[in-house]
């Protein structure tokens, strides 16, 4: 079973590289581009082949590791 989890900052926490980015695209001549958030995606292959107990898994990995649960979301998604 795949897995792709995307972590992302909430809203209202500052977000230096994505004000780099954003500013990094201005400077090569992108001009519009508005607001900029950077995050992280993590692609997963699990031998689970029960989808709830694998999106048990997944969520508690996020809530373990991969997400800083204080200043970020993140969304499941199983294929």
């Amino acid at each position: 079973m795949k897995a792709r989890i995307t972590v992302t900052l909430k809203n209202g926490v500052l977000d230096p590289q994505g004000k780099a980015i954003e500013h990094a695209l201005s400077g090569l001549g992108f001009d519009g581009v508005g607001q900029v958030r950077q995050g992280k995606v993590f692609d997963i292959e699990l031998a689970e082949t029960d989808k709830a107990k694998a999106e048990a898994d997944l969520k508690a990995m996020c809530d373990k590791l991969l997400a800083n649960t204080v200043i970020e979301n993140y969304a499941v998604e199983i294929a």
